[in-house]
């Protein structure tokens, strides 16, 4: 939405609401307790019949979701066919686009004044404050200037130093280590258990704007239930990398809309199960939009296999996108270039033949090749230095990485 947003020079507004669970009207029966404090003398066993939703209920965030939009859809908005927090109105000249997560939202538009008056129709149904341009969303500090926007999330990751009392540790150059840390009996681990979830948790919202973390928290994420002495020794060195890069974050800059797509994986990399790392990231334009880490859920039997698996994961979400972006009304009329650096997936997804050697990938190799024929997307090599997504799979050197996430454009705020 940023991207989009930058590129037609739209103003992004931010609203806020107040209690909005209160809103929520209620379509079915619910009773509950007399509240303490409250209870009716006459009647102590009588129950109170909700005729709107309150804090505490669990269906009340999908009673007010369906509130608000409900509201919406009365003005003339739709939903987005690929993302259910996307509404969309299209009237004759004006294009106005609103995202709701829970009681924060986000409008743009090309229309400054039909915007200004759907914040009043909104105002006079709920209590709601304007909160001017968007600048700090869902803990993600929003700076912008003409021509770019700089998300990052610095306080938070502060305050998730503050939490493992790392704030004086010394910096390193690298998130991960592609040794394993050499551990005695006699060795007592950084954190406990629970500190070690706490922590892991918080990175994990964190790598919203830092997806140069996002394979270390991935792999530290796979021990939460009984962390080793050598994982806290990850933990504490990803941490220490935090530190030196604090003002880091995500920049948006105004390009062409132009989708493309790395997708690469680290074959067997699991030293256990021996399943595989799959990593795909999606620029639009000069801009990183969106990036996965995922442990494949079988073992493949050859990098082929592994690499196939990932590359219609890939295509799953990037069909996903490009729908996405048609709401937007961008239209994509020429294929989207993938990007892949195994050359035998290649040659398998432009085989129109099916080998029985294959059957085990039959539909993912299918569902590549139809979209494929359909001019959907374009399979491209490229060489492994090239691969941006290679920092997505594995532990790399740090002049590696450093190149890649540079490639990534993760970069200070300083410099942007």
């Amino acid at each position: 939405m940023f991207t989009v947003a930058l590129f037609h020079q739209w103003r992004i507004r931010q609203l806020d609401v107040a209690n909005a669970f209160l809103h929520g009207e209620i379509n079915e029966l619910v009773y509950m307790k007399q509240p303490k404090g409250f209870e009716d003398s006459t009647h102590p066993n009588h129950v109170c019949r909700l005729r709107k939703a309150i804090y505490g209920l669990r269906q009340a965030p999908r009673l007010w979701y369906t509130t608000f939009t409900k509201f919406l859809l009365k003005i003339g908005f739709v939903h987005s066919h690929a993302d259910p927090s996307l509404l969309l109105l299209h009237r004759d000249d004006f294009q106005i686009y609103l995202l709701v997560y829970v009681d924060d939202i986000l409008i743009t538009g090309n229309d400054e004044s039909k915007i200004s008056n759907l914040i009043d129709q909104m105002k006079s149904t709920f209590t709601m404050k304007d909160l001017g341009l968007a600048n700090q969303f869902l803990g993600i500090t929003i700076d912008h200037t003409q021509d770019k926007f700089f998300l990052s999330q610095s306080q938070y990751a502060v305050s998730i130093l503050g939490q493992a009392e790392l704030h004086n540790c010394n910096s390193v150059a690298n998130p991960s280590s592609s040794k394993t840390s050499v551990t005695h009996d006699g060795d007592s681990p950084c954190f406990d258990a629970i500190l070690y979830r706490q922590i892991i948790g918080s990175l994990q919202y964190l790598t919203l704007t830092r997806p140069d973390i996002a394979f270390a928290v991935n792999a530290l994420s796979q021990h939460m239930h009984d962390p080793a002495i050598h994982h806290t020794l990850l933990l504490k060195k990803l941490l220490r990398y935090i530190k030196g890069t604090i003002e880091y974050g995500l920049p948006i800059t105004r390009s062409s809309l132009q989708l493309r797509t790395y997708s690469d994986v680290d074959w067997a990399s699991d030293p256990l199960t021996r399943k595989s790392t799959s990593g795909f990231c999606t620029f639009l334009g000069d801009t990183l939009i969106s990036w996965t880490v995922k442990k494949q859920p079988t073992v493949s039997r050859s990098s082929t296999e592994s690499e196939y698996r990932a590359l219609a994961s890939a295509t799953a979400y990037t069909i996903w996108i490009k729908r996405l972006l048609a709401d937007f009304c961008i239209l994509h009329f020429q294929p989207v270039d993938v990007y892949c650096d195994n050359t035998s997936t290649i040659a398998l997804a432009n085989n129109p033949i099916f080998h029985g050697r294959t059957k085990h990938i039959e539909i993912d190799q299918r569902f590549v090749r139809e979209h494929i024929q359909n001019n959907v997307i374009r399979l491209l090599p490229i060489s492994t230095t090239d691969q941006i997504a290679d920092i997505l799979t594995k532990p790399l050197t740090t002049p590696r990485f450093k190149d890649l996430r540079s490639k990534l454009t993760i970069t200070s705020h300083s410099s942007v």
